[in-house]
């Protein structure tokens, strides 16, 4: 679990323009968001941009300089010919880092599939922060410069976040029974606000016991060791087989970049065990491809209507070019809600395990995350194991709500960015490295 050094929700009132930039599993999305007059609102302008799959295992050089491109990009699009001061930039970084200090942070190992040589152990904002001082941009006028020409982009990073920090503090903005962000999608983890006083590797620093800190719980690591989780044949396949063997266990389980490899491994296990059983007399070489299934898969199987499974059907025959029986689409729909209810339910422990921890008897909790967003029951499913936890009484409502998330990675960002500044103004320094870069923000 890592402290984040976002001390605090924010109470409505922030004001100004800010950068966001959100590094996901998939995309790169560049957000200018401005927090206006009128309490807990905004305006919101983005562009979205596909990570090539290649920078997954490319080099740190490759990395930081696409999302440089795609930062210049979006600045000389929307800020051409204009004057303009140096902008806060939130960089939402949806990775574990152990950060000392709110805008940096060491990242501790790659996950979602990511493996690039050169940037675990160390810190992510120097190298980012240097090539964007080494772009030139043209035609901005960097404000009290006065150059067309202007040699590094106008961009300071004030805050480096987890994704799941800026869901909670998005949230919270809108919704003050929020106490918990959450993420379900390429990955998994959740934040919550905990008292500086319950942090023991905070204890040296000989801040007030009652302040709050977010910490991200970065679960998806849960259970590392496989003496907890019950493990089937195919969550061992996909550790063993995966970048980092051995890490993020519980991810592996529940989050969306393994749930149709679990489907797909079930499959080859079926054919391999059982010749004949299945699939009898077909090509089934496309389903031995690792990864060729996502959950988007398993959600179009579950969307189908149980009736004739004829969508079911046309997407077998459309994507592993594999017709299967009735019996067979019968089959395949009671595999995939299976795979779908555990990943729903094993969810929910980690939200109900925030609220055991902390004592929360009834709250908010902000989702966000393809899973959440798009798989059919998932959030029911979840709602339901809750009660179970939690040992709701059955006329009781709903005492924990998992809700659609504020844009974390997008407003969340940027909030912190603002509580951040907020922070140096008022002399509470904790946490923040660079006060007199961050000085010439406000």
């Amino acid at each position: 679990m890592n402290v984040t050094w976002v001390m605090g929700f924010p109470d409505g009132n922030e004001q100004g323009t800010y950068l966001a930039l959100d590094m996901g599993g998939t995309n790169l999305r560049v957000c200018e968001i401005t927090l206006t007059k009128e309490k807990g609102a905004f305006d919101i302008t983005q562009s979205k941009y596909k990570m090539p799959e290649e920078l997954r295992t490319g080099t740190a050089e490759e990395l930081w300089e696409y999302i440089a491109d795609c930062l210049q990009q979006f600045i000389e699009t929307h800020h051409g010919g204009q004057e303009l001061a140096k902008l806060p930039l939130g960089f939402t970084f949806s990775y574990p880092a152990t950060q000392e200090y709110v805008d940096h942070g060491i990242l501790q190992r790659w996950t979602k599939g990511f493996d690039i040589d050169g940037v675990e152990g160390q810190d992510v904002v120097p190298p980012l922060e240097a090539i964007l001082k080494k772009r030139v941009c043209i035609p901005i006028i960097l404000y009290r410069h006065r150059t067309n020409q202007l040699q590094g982009l106008p961009i300071k990073v004030a805050a480096l976040i987890n994704d799941t920090t800026g869901t909670l503090i998005a949230s919270a903005y809108t919704d003050t029974d929020m106490k918990i962000g959450c993420i379900f999608g390429t990955g998994v983890n959740a934040a919550y606000m905990e008292n500086v006083g319950s942090v023991p590797k905070l204890a040296h620093m000989n801040l007030p016991a009652d302040m709050p800190v977010a910490i991200n719980c970065e679960y998806g690591a849960f259970d590392n060791e496989h003496i907890v989780l019950p493990l089937t044949k195919y969550d061992e396949i996909i550790d063993r087989d995966s970048p980092r063997p051995g890490q993020q266990a519980f991810e592996k389980m529940t989050a969306g970049l393994y749930l149709g490899e679990i489907f797909r491994l079930a499959l080859i296990d079926l054919l391999e065990t059982n010749p004949g059983l299945i699939f009898n007399n077909q090509d089934v070489s496309k389903l031995r491809k690792p990864y060729l299934l996502d959950a988007s898969f398993l959600a179009a199987i579950e969307e189908d209507p149980y009736e004739n499974l004829s969508e079911t059907l046309e997407l077998f025959e459309r994507t592993l070019s594999i017709r299967p029986t009735f019996p067979e689409l019968e089959m395949l729909r009671c595999l995939a809600e299976l795979i779908g209810t555990r990943a729903a339910r094993l969810s929910a422990c980690g939200v109900a395990a925030i609220c055991t921890k902390k004592n929360i008897d009834s709250c908010h909790v902000g989702a966000d995350g393809s899973v959440f967003t798009k798989y059919p029951h998932f959030k029911a499913r979840g709602a339901q194991a809750l009660r179970e936890i939690l040992n709701w009484a059955p006329n009781e409502k709903d005492k924990v709500e998992i809700l659609a998330a504020e844009d974390g990675s997008g407003v969340g960002a940027a909030l912190i960015a603002a509580l951040t500044l907020k922070r140096v103004k008022a002399g509470n320094l904790a946490g923040i490295r660079n006060m007199e870069d961050m000085k010439t923000l406000l």
